[in-house]
């Protein structure tokens, strides 16, 4: 199945200042996370005739055209199933369709994949993924406060099992060695835990604290992001009934 990337600027601090847009081909084109109208993606639309629109999830930069192509294409708008709201808040849209596990798009597969988003899904093809903000070739997938790290985890162990030759993600480039990198994420947010736990057992009490503590490398210029995740997997571990959180506050039970 053919799929063509088309990196899209956006004012957003993501990896490379880019999203990817998909257009995946075939008889039931799909176009997957349109975060822009621009001249190089309405090619890529054209040439393929598309006749879907999806999205990984409902984050500003990979919906910003959504309503667009919408309006200039005869084609079935599909969101989250029990998302409805939120889809139409952040596109400006409603769904015509909603998608969850095992529903097809054209040639796609939906994969829920919660963690990065509580709506995040995934998009299975021919061996490959659309994964949106699951993985990444270089670094780490940030799990905002309306993120789940437990589901994430899950997500990360879900996708590893599939045994997908190659993933496709929201930013960067393509990822050759699923199986590599997912472990390497799956690392990274173990080792990450184990480090706020040392934190915690040293008497740190806030996410400032823990922040602190748990990165050994100065973080002040990117310490909102240690922070989200940081308040990521202090939650993890209130769920698990380890500690007691109340978002800034934390005490060891």
């Amino acid at each position: 199945m053919a799929v063509k990337r088309v990196p899209i600027a956006v004012d957003a601090r993501v990896p490379s200042g880019r999203t990817n847009a998909y257009v995946v081909g075939g008889d039931e084109a799909v176009l997957v996370d349109p975060a822009d109208r621009t001249a190089a993606l309405d090619d890529a639309v054209e040439s393929a005739g598309v006749r879907h629109i999806a999205v990984t999830h409902t984050h500003v930069d990979h919906v910003g055209a959504v309503a667009a192509y919408a309006d200039a294409l005869d084609a079935t708008v599909w969101g989250r199933y029990g998302r409805e709201d939120r889809f139409k808040r952040a596109t400006g849209v409603r769904p015509d369709r909603t998608v969850r596990e095992g529903t097809t798009v054209g040639p796609l597969t939906v994969i829920e994949t919660p963690g990065h988003a509580s709506d995040h899904v995934a998009f299975a093809t021919d061996g490959e993924a659309l994964v949106g903000d699951v993985a990444l070739v270089e670094g780490s997938v940030v799990i905002g406060n309306s993120g789940d790290l437990r589901a994430y985890l899950t997500t990360l162990r879900r996708l590893r099992q599939r045994g997908f030759d190659r993933l496709l993600p929201g930013h960067g480039p393509a990822i050759d060695d699923p199986a590599a990198t997912l472990d390497r994420l799956l690392r990274h947010r173990l080792d990450r835990e184990a480090s706020v736990r040392r934190a915690l057992e040293s008497g740190a009490g806030t996410v400032e604290a823990v922040v602190e503590a748990a990165y050994e490398k100065d973080v002040s210029d990117v310490y909102d992001l240690a922070a989200l995740t940081v308040r990521a997997h202090l939650r993890k571990l209130a769920v698990e009934g380890e500690v007691c959180f109340d978002g800034e506050q934390v005490t060891r039970r």
